[in-house]
């Protein structure tokens, strides 16, 4: 394996990169005011800008997706305020690597020298290794700026949090991906041979990544093309482009929480472009099943009995039928759940109850409805004076169900909306019932 500590010798600062560069790295910012896409940290107003007029930085958190300038912003701050650069990588380095790195900056601090300490995909170092960095950040040994995608509240300490700004990337716009490839053409010294459509087909293949467009500008300027390659052409001719999707990680969280609240919010159109993002980027279509029932029964519940039928329906569907298929059975019951009357009674109900069992301990339910299958149970009161209500009027008592040391508790109050506005007039129904049959002039 290749010397892993070669990666903790300092970095020219600038970057200066050679003729035979990738194009992207051939781009790579010479200043701040170069950045595209991150004005709002790195323009006059913003932490960045604000920290680099003030001559003084402090450590901080990139978070931002893939190609979005988080290493150049580092080398360039820097630069800036005239640091040693030093960069690492958590996915190659270890705590020997570190040792080495906070011990090399402590001697450049003892001549006058700081050192700005880059640590790439730091949320790939474990939380032992995290710790590891604080006495050195503490007593200024190092100013720590750490790059992630993933995000920090999941991925780093607490204590690392506390002693780091985390200032959040955004994924480059139409605008700023625009600029790049203006960039791209002007060092080529010519324009891209794509027909303006194409142009636009290439900037939202992107997806928010500077990188991954200048990769295909290049792709594109490094073979001979006869005519302007039209949105068809240019898809034959680059690769499609993967949307970033982690199963495990938090952009699959916030999709999962994008399709269930366009569930609740009754949006059947956004509703189905979050499963479908989903899907197709190769999500569990279980998970995706489990997630529609878990709506179904939240959100919908006995407004719609059918929901909860739609969702085991569609699971059967999808089952049966497999990928892909089965997938127009999930999007259905996707699309029904949307459609469908809203009401979150039974849950509220549930949560209600659930609180009130825990509080009232073991109070015990009244005698008379207890069952007593001995002679002795029934000697001391086991179902003594049992109303059955099939032989009353209505088939309905009006007894009491409750402990003694409780009174009747009200968990589900339906909601007026879809089936629950029958359900609410059959509850008021037995309530104005209960009420005359219990009363003592009965």
């Amino acid at each position: 394996m290749a010397d892993l500590l070669t990666g903790l010798e300092p970095e020219p600062t600038p970057h200066v990169p050679g003729a035979d560069a990738p194009l992207a790295d051939r781009l790579r910012p010479r200043t701040l005011a170069d950045v595209v896409g991150q004005e709002h940290l790195t323009g006059p107003d913003g932490a960045i800008g604000r920290m680099v007029a003030a001559g003084r930085l402090s450590s901080m958190i990139l978070w931002g997706p893939p190609g979005t300038g988080k290493t150049t912003i580092a080398r360039l701050l820097a630069a800036a305020v005239d640091l040693r650069f030093v960069a690492i990588s958590a996915v190659f380095s270890g705590v020997a690597d570190l040792k080495k790195a906070f011990a090399e900056a402590r001697e450049h601090a003892r001549i006058g020298k700081r050192t700005l300490l880059f640590v790439d995909e730091i949320h790939r170092f474990n939380r032992a290794q995290q710790d590891g960095f604080l006495p050195f950040v503490e007593d200024g040994t190092v100013i720590l700026v750490g790059a992630t995608t993933e995000n920090p509240s999941f991925e780093l300490n607490a204590a690392v949090l506390s002693r780091a700004q985390v200032l959040i990337l955004h994924r480059l716009g139409a605008t700023a991906l625009a600029k790049l490839l203006d960039r791209a053409e002007a060092a080529e010294g010519r324009p891209l041979p794509l027909t303006p459509p194409a142009r636009d087909a290439l900037l939202a293949s992107a997806d928010g990544d500077g990188r991954f467009l200048l990769n295909q500008a290049e792709t594109l300027f490094s073979v001979a093309i006869d005519a302007p390659l039209d949105p068809a052409g240019l898809s034959s001719f680059l690769q499609r482009r993967v949307a970033v999707y982690d199963k495990d990680r938090e952009g699959h969280y916030n999709l999962i929480s994008a399709l269930h609240k366009s569930i609740r919010g009754s949006d059947p159109q956004a509703a189905l472009y979050y499963l479908a993002r989903m899907l197709t980027a190769g999500e569990e279509p279980l998970y995706l099943l489990r997630r529609l029932t878990r709506a179904a029964v939240e959100d919908i519940g006995l407004a719609d009995p059918q929901a909860l039928v739609q969702c085991i329906a569609a699971k059967d569907t999808y089952d049966f039928l497999g990928s892909p298929e089965g997938e127009l059975a999930i999007a259905q019951a996707c699309l029904y759940l949307a459609t469908a009357p809203k009401s979150n009674a039974a849950y509220m109900a549930q949560k209600k109850a659930w609180r009130s069992a825990k509080e009232t301990g073991s109070l015990m339910p009244p005698a008379n409805i207890f069952n007593a299958p001995t002679k002795l149970m029934k000697q001391i009161g086991y179902g003594a004076d049992y109303a059955y209500d099939h032989d009353t009027d209505d088939a309905f008592s009006g007894a009491n169900y409750w402990p003694d040391e409780l009174p009747p508790q009200t968990y589900y109050e339906p909601s007026g909306r879809g089936f629950e506005a029958r359900l609410q007039e059959r509850l008021a129904h037995w309530d104005a019932l209960r009420r005359q049959r219990q009363s003592p002039l009965d």
